[in-house]
């Protein structure tokens, strides 16, 4: 019987895919009844020095069925997979207390450049709950052992956090506005350590006391006019840092969430706050998002999944595979990524193309394996890659020179610039591939109809490939350590 029933299921099964695929046939070919037949191309090369650069358009032609020797990127806009939410960027107290000190028409400058209409189209923002390791020294919102508090205030952060958020959020688009927070470390005497600092745990005791912190937290920015997105609940969860960190296992983070956090926010009416596990690294997000969410009494609370790209301190490269397997998992969670940036700066190695193919690579594969959201790290760092307390000095997009006064603009910027100024928030990623390994592609359909093709070369040869589209074709160069969008 149990034989039988399997079968008739299966044959369900088989009926349903080939109905599907059949609906999908039906849809193939159809972009290029609209009547589009160029393009518009931007580039990026290191080799010409053009950034944001215009080029020729795109024109197609009828070109069927490429050869196995034809280099090309293929698009098929019919397949639509996840919706993006947006790009960003991290506002931490090192990025605002340089803001501060750049001079008002460079702060409009900076801010145009992120957030404006003729910048790159940033619509995240993050940023650290207490101090993290990009903060001068270390702090919390509460007097010591203030269980229940009374003391909580956010007065640190209205003299240079609070400021660039809000100037921000002024030029965002309002509905595309998206902010969200992250704890590095709960207030030292809740920790098993009694220390911010070197890892420890949250003390079962403070459990719930913590939980009320983080509506503390958005009750204050919200008074103050900042619309909280949503939250992390641990930045990385499993290191043991010499600046502010706190260490949860999975099942640690579930109960937090399950019994304290996520009904704690849901009983003050904040069911809507957008709460992200894990927020740590690639290699083990398969096994905390299975364990952690296993429960559904514990997944109800969570929206999401963040992780970050640091996982090649142990690994020789990136583990894009993971996020795939953790979308298949869970598709009713969206993938984030929270944080990334080049470590160990070297204001010399600033323009260096590398930087701004780390976050190329990154960033499609990331894109192209399922996520919805991508969030950088420190918007802007100074001439010495902080301030940081710990003497953890990293790269940001956008460097100000704080002796000469100068904005330095690195192929960071330009790179993710590729993406985020011209992919809009709630496009749509569709079906793209190439069938070279030195290129990388990802593409996204914006609500407005537009195509939005990103073809990056990492190679160290010029080459030409076919931007194959449902039967046509475009004929592009692509140099050297380049990046180019191509909208439709």
């Amino acid at each position: 019987m149990t034989s039988n029933f399997l079968k008739v299921k299966m044959k369900k099964t088989i009926v349903l895919f080939a109905a599907l695929a059949i609906a999908s046939n039906m849809n193939a070919q159809n972009y290029w009844k609209k009547g589009m037949k160029e393009g518009r191309v931007i580039i990026t090369s290191q080799k010409t020095n053009e950034k944001f650069a215009k080029k020729a358009n795109a024109k197609f032609v009828d070109f069927p069925q490429p050869k196995e020797t034809d280099v090309c990127v293929f698009v098929d806009p019919d397949f639509k997979y996840q919706k993006l939410i947006g790009i960003g960027g991290a506002i931490t107290d090192a990025s605002s207390e340089v803001f501060a000190k750049i001079p008002k028409e460079k702060q409009k400058e900076f801010i145009e450049a992120y957030y404006g209409k003729s910048g790159i189209g940033y619509n995240i923002v993050r940023t650290n709950m207490n101090s993290c390791d990009f903060s001068s020294d270390s702090y919390t919102y509460i007097n010591d052992n203030d269980e229940s508090l009374k003391s909580f205030d956010v007065k640190h952060d209205e003299q240079y956090k609070i400021p660039l958020i809000k100037a921000a959020q002024k030029v965002i688009n309002p509905k595309d506005f998206r902010f969200y927070f992250s704890p590095w470390s709960p207030p030292a005497w809740m920790k098993s350590n009694n220390n911010m600092l070197k890892g420890g745990r949250l003390l079962d005791k403070y459990y719930q006391v913590w939980a009320n912190y983080y509506v503390k937290f958005i009750q204050e920015y919200e008074k103050r006019n900042i619309p909280v997105w949503g939250l992390t609940i641990q930045n990385e969860p499993m290191a043991v840092q010499t600046w502010e960190s706190c260490i949860y296992t999975a099942d640690e983070e579930a109960k937090f969430l399950k019994e304290n956090l996520g009904p704690t926010l849901w009983k003050n009416n904040y069911k809507d706050k957008k709460v992200i596990i894990w927020d740590h690294n690639r290699d083990l997000m398969y096994q905390r998002a299975t364990t952690t969410l296993q429960d559904p009494e514990t997944s109800k609370y969570a929206s999401g999944i963040g992780y970050h790209w640091y996982e090649t301190w142990n690994n020789k490269s990136q583990l894009f595979d993971n996020l795939a397997e953790t979308h298949r998992a869970f598709p009713d969670k969206f993938l984030i990524f929270t944080e990334g940036c080049k470590e160990q700066f070297d204001f010399s190695k600033i323009y260096d193309v590398s930087l701004g193919e780390l976050y190329g690579r990154n960033m499609i594969n990331d894109f192209n394996k399922g996520t919805s959201a991508w969030t950088d790290w420190n918007i802007l760092l100074d001439e010495k890659g902080g301030p940081n307390h710990v003497g953890n000095f990293c790269f940001a997009p956008i460097i100000y020179d704080t002796n000469k006064q100068e904005l330095h603009y690195t192929y960071e910027y330009y790179y993710i610039g590729h993406i985020s100024k011209y992919v809009k928030p709630n496009a749509q990623r569709v079906g793209t591939s190439t069938n070279k390994d030195f290129l990388l592609s990802t593409s996204f359909l914006n609500e407005s109809g537009e195509l939005v093709v990103v073809v990056m070369n990492e190679g160290d040869a010029d080459t030409d490939f076919n931007l194959w589209i449902e039967g046509k074709s475009s004929k592009l160069s692509a140099p050297a350590h380049s990046i180019q969008t191509i909208v439709l």
